[in-house]
């Protein structure tokens, strides 16, 4: 006999215990109790799953020669996306997601050319939104111009949106029914789902793994909604000399300790506060684990799961934050 799968995050189901996963009341359901709740509750229910599981389903789908969608968000790109080809060898398009967050005075070209110049083995790059459906129709004919089989696999990290995008193409190109379940929290998807989304075209959607250094690991529920931006970024610049510092929110500290007159430009969600503080005179979130970064010219640096901070002289700047949480420069994407 067959085992059902959730359609909402691919898990088998089970009705024999309640605190395991895939558990329903009925096997006749299409859902197990956690997809149900949370798509008719908006409740949220943490998992226990680990990257060897994920790592495991990977490296079966680069035992296949089939084309990867790999989905990344914008806002929290991988710091080396060189790491997947430990995994998949198959021809991979690249689909940078969440472009609606990202201010519009950027143009998709410059991002894409970013990433062109350093990493070569994508066959493509396509920017998109699932959220406003934007490029869907780019990214099906990218699709069908480099897949190998009808067999399409899509992966990345959790929260890039990768369950949002395959329903977004359910719904322009397939007859199904069949909706993923999303969420903020991270590990929505559990297994790998199948879609037919046609005769010519199978999606296969991937647990995405898990970046055990991003800050949404480490907040509450209420701070991981404020996190998350739901719509364009406004980005926050401020003039800042050495000795005085930004409180970004409840979560980072970033004081200037040498350096020029520099520029700080913000770029993560809108509900977070933010405020300008003189070093000195206010002690606020130095208790959190300290980094020092001695700073180049144009440089980003990358809060894990919350966004970047665009600066372009040099400096040096300390930061305080969530020893777990992980953070890196690079040179500025905007």
């Amino acid at each position: 006999m067959n085992e059902k799968k959730c359609l909402g995050c691919g898990v088998t189901l089970q009705d024999e215990n309640v605190l395991l996963e895939g558990y329903t009341v009925n096997l006749e359901n299409d859902l197990c109790q956690r997809c149900f709740r949370l798509k008719n509750y908006g409740e949220y229910q943490s998992t226990t799953r680990t990257n060897e599981e994920y790592k495991e389903i990977l490296e079966n789908v680069g035992k296949t020669k089939d084309l990867v969608i790999y989905v990344t968000d914008l806002l929290n790109i991988e710091q080396d996306l060189f790491n997947i080809r430990e995994f998949l060898p198959n021809k991979i398009l690249l689909v940078l997601n969440k472009r609606d967050v990202i201010p519009r005075s950027v143009k998709d070209e410059k991002i894409i050319n970013y990433f062109k110049e350093k990493y070569d083995f994508f066959v493509d790059i396509v920017v998109v939104s699932s959220e406003k459906n934007i490029n869907l129709d780019l990214l099906l004919r990218r699709i069908k111009f480099f897949q190998v089989t009808k067999n399409v696999y899509v992966c990345g990290q959790t929260n890039a949106g990768k369950s949002s995008l395959i329903n977004r193409l359910i719904k322009n190109y397939s007859e199904s029914k069949q909706e993923l379940t999303i969420s903020p929290i991270p590990s929505t998807t559990l297994d790998s789902i199948t879609i037919e989304i046609n005769d010519h075209l199978t999606i296969i959607d991937t647990p995405g793994l898990i970046d055990e250094e991003a800050i949404t690991n480490y907040v509450s529920e209420k701070e991981l909604k404020s996190i998350l931006p739901k719509k364009e970024i406004k980005p926050r610049t401020y003039q800042i000399k050495a000795g005085q510092s930004l409180l970004i929110g409840d979560l980072v500290r970033l004081d200037y300790i040498e350096g020029e007159k520099n520029s700080f430009t913000l770029y993560m969600s809108n509900s977070i506060k933010v405020k300008r503080i003189s070093s000195l005179r206010n002690d606020s979130l130095k208790n959190l684990s300290k980094r020092t970064y001695q700073l180049p010219f144009n440089q980003d640096i990358v809060i894990k799961g919350l966004g970047f901070v665009k600066i372009v002289n040099r400096g040096v700047v300390d930061m305080y934050l969530n020893q777990r949480v992980g953070t890196f420069l690079r040179d500025n994407l905007i």
